[in-house]
């Protein structure tokens, strides 16, 4: 079993009171601050948003900041930023790291639906997200990064960038265990191996609350790929482009989908895209059933 966090910088337990939603203990200390809105979205759903932030406005060479979340029975809770998460430039060798913990309950929600991380010049980051479910619990994880600060000429300029995604069912079963290595190589940069694209993301959709939205999802990513990739039988394209031009052709938005977890109660979907707000975009789209749930579409 993987230990506790020590000394958490961070601790959110949501509890139903009085029938609703209602976040019982909150705690931050430097560098991390927690803000909770009274509503957002719709009275009539039952969603506590919490927005994460740092003071100084990101994440300095050396922070550590980890946080622990409880999401009792039958609550519903949001864990989103109101801007990209910035890593400054890394001092030295230093590195900095965020640590999320998360225990979602039976017919409980989660949804973990930040901006992007965006990595400075040098910086040297690693973040680690645990999640603890029961099969009826709901999931949702948004992860990703961008390239970095494209207005100063920086584009996957950092030297370190680590994202790791464990989620254990009913204790310590492990239901899904990923990892994600950016590193400054000798042979090859970041910016070499990841070519013209500028985002990499993830989302992860778990559990019975979402089941219409994976099955929503994954038929739009089958589509949307299979229309990528199609081929018309004519050899000659619009503008004189044959099909060998076409197979030459590198997508601007790649996007894969898969099943985990018995009884594929669970969906994993990648995404490398050349810009950010065509990931925006698929968010918005993909993620709008959540309305219903969250009294907001996420990413709107």
């Amino acid at each position: 079993m993987e230990s506790k966090i020590e000394a958490a910088t961070g601790k959110l337990v949501v509890k139903k009171v009085g029938g609703k939603s209602t976040v019982t203990r909150c705690f931050s200390k430097y560098p991390l601050k927690f803000i909770i809105p009274n509503k957002v979205g719709s009275s009539e759903t039952d969603a506590v948003w919490v927005y994460t932030l740092t003071y100084g406005g990101g994440i300095v060479s050396g922070d550590s900041i980890s946080c622990e979340i409880t999401v009792a029975d039958a609550c519903t809770a949001v864990l989103t930023t109101q801007a990209s998460t910035k890593v400054y430039k890394s001092l030295g060798s230093k590195s900095s790291e965020q640590i999320l913990e998360a225990k979602i309950g039976s017919d409980a929600l989660l949804a973990v639906i930040p901006d992007p991380v965006t990595c400075f010049s040098t910086a040297r980051y690693s973040q680690k997200q645990i999640f603890r479910v029961v099969l009826d619990s709901s999931l949702v994880i948004v992860d990703w990064i961008t390239s970095g600060r494209h207005e100063s000429g920086e584009k996957w300029d950092f030297e370190l960038y680590r994202s790791t995604n464990h989620i254990f069912l009913e204790g310590d079963q492990p239901l899904f265990l990923d990892s994600v290595l950016l590193e400054q190589g000798n042979i090859t940069n970041i910016a070499e191996r990841m070519q013209d694209y500028q985002v990499i993301a993830m989302v992860i959709l778990l559990g019975p609350k979402l089941k219409q939205i994976q099955i929503q999802v994954q038929e739009n990513v089958r589509r949307m790929m299979s229309e990528q990739l199609y081929l018309p039988s004519t050899g000659l394209r619009p503008h004189g482009k044959t099909q060998s031009d076409h197979f030459l052709a590198k997508p601007s938005f790649v996007v894969s989908c898969s099943a985990f977890g018995p009884k594929g109660i669970g969906i994993v979907v990648r995404i490398a895209a050349m810009t950010t707000e065509s990931v925006y975009r698929f968010l918005q789209h993909q993620l709008a059933g959540m309305e219903t749930l969250l009294g907001v579409s996420p990413y709107s």
